[in-house]
């Protein structure tokens, strides 16, 4: 197990890249197992949460291999319907094979997942879903346990929330489904964009991108691809929320201001100037902040609203800024776990059920920390930098899972932090 050491006081400046989402790559690689042969995806980012998926899909059968921030998926004929317990444990999202499995075996045997501890997140509309669409699907023994023996058929689909991981692995069964399928109220997150465009670059026939209803022709196959993960908005997110805590000035050289359209209006609202196409490519952008930022209230809600995995880092922001703020979380109950952390190093926050009221202090003070999820770790690093003295921040091996060389990029744009063993904490 290992630590983050971090000394507070240092501004960011300078310009830093985002690699591909994870939230989107993770899915993408899942989606390689609708089609027999070869699939290129292209800035995959090197988390551990990517190696956790490929290793699932050598499992199943595929062959997995990368090359820098490509990752190659050989597909075989025929794949195992079975993703076993002891790595899926590890990763939420690999859940996000129950939809392929089945369109393309007939059957699947998924174990329940794990991943972060941020509230409950059931599978009720996924069963659902996959139901209105012909299979059978039960919870035995700790797994899903899902069949179609006669081949999935088209079907009216509506859901009760826009349900990210729904909309995927319904989508991706429906690709395969024998009719048409349309499924109302889909997720609309920039991430089921970028896998609706890659299954039709796939061959899929899929209408209604980017609306709140997609109309898919299911077909008897699907082809491979090479295609380009979408830029990671959550980690873009997330340097523009240390650029306005640091007092600093920070280019995101390939990030994609469309996908952060209510994220930066908040920011400008807290003091920030933002320039959009700040990058040498025209794209990208610049977040710069000269004084301390003001308190700003957020509501979190899916896509086009405020991003629930943004909210920690708004909640360190608030704790430095002038002002009191209320942040509401609308999409996991458990997500103010970190605030105990956080108020370790000095911040004034209260909790009321889904809702956190955050009193803004001049300075924060250096402590030991744990981070609890992936974004809960970012955004303790972040408090960390503003902090007087040393913050230690344990169980880093949850930042890993969502950001590529988190340290490596923070020392380039200034910052003082130090990866090292950690004595006090040992892995279970």
């Amino acid at each position: 197990m290992e630590r983050l050491r971090v000394s507070g006081g240092t501004s960011l400046r300078g310009s830093v890249r985002v690699n591909g989402a994870k939230n989107s790559a993770l899915k993408l690689m899942a989606a390689a197992l609708l089609a027999e042969g070869r699939t290129t995806l292209h800035d995959v980012p090197s988390i551990t949460d990517v190696r956790y998926m490929g290793e699932l899909l050598r499992r199943l059968g595929a062959d997995v291999s990368r090359d820098d921030s490509t990752v190659v998926i050989d597909v075989p004929e025929k794949v195992s319907h079975e993703a076993p317990y002891e790595l899926v444990r590890r990763l939420r999202a690999s859940i996000c094979v129950l939809g392929p499995l089945l369109a393309r075996c007939g059957a699947a045997d998924v174990a329940l997942p794990g991943g972060d501890a941020i509230g409950s997140r059931g599978l009720d509309m996924h069963i659902a879903g996959l139901r209105r669409l012909g299979a059978s699907v039960e919870v035995e023994h700790g797994y899903v346990v899902a069949r179609a023996p006669d081949g999935l058929k088209g079907a009216m689909i509506g859901l009760d929330f826009p349900s990210v991981g729904a909309t995927e692995n319904i989508l991706m069964a429906a690709v395969l489904a024998d009719g048409e399928t349309v499924i109302d109220n889909v997720a609309r997150e920039p991430e089921i964009l970028d896998i609706c465009h890659m299954l039709i670059g796939m061959g899929a026939q899929i209408e209604g991108v980017g609306s709140s209803t997609l109309h898919v022709q299911g077909l008897p196959g699907l082809s491979p691809v090479e295609h380009t993960t979408i830029p990671d908005r959550i980690v873009t997110g997330t340097w523009a929320v240390a650029a306005l805590m640091t007092r600093g000035d920070i280019t995101v050289t390939n990030g994609r201001a469309e996908d952060l359209e209510l994220v930066l209006d908040k920011l400008a609202s807290a003091g920030a100037v933002i320039e959009p196409g700040a990058g040498e490519d025209g794209a990208g952008l610049r977040i710069a902040m000269s004084g301390r930022p003001r308190a700003i209230d957020v509501v979190t809600l899916p896509y086009p609203g405020f991003p629930t995995d943004l909210q920690p880092m708004v909640v360190a922001l608030n704790a430095v800024a002038d002002g009191t703020a209320m942040i509401t979380e609308n999409v996991y109950e458990a997500r103010f776990m970190f605030v105990n952390e956080l108020a370790r190093l000095g911040a004034e926050v209260r909790i009321d059920g889904h809702h956190a009221v955050i009193r803004g202090r001049e300075s924060l003070s250096g402590a030991p920390v744990v981070a609890t999820d992936i974004r809960a770790g970012a955004g303790l690093v972040l408090a960390g930098l503003v902090a007087e003295g040393e913050t230690l921040v344990s169980a880093v091996h949850h930042i890993d899972r969502g950001y590529p060389d988190f340290v490596g990029q923070l020392n380039g744009l200034g910052a003082d932090v130090v990866r090292e063993p950690d004595p006090d904490r040992f892995e279970a």
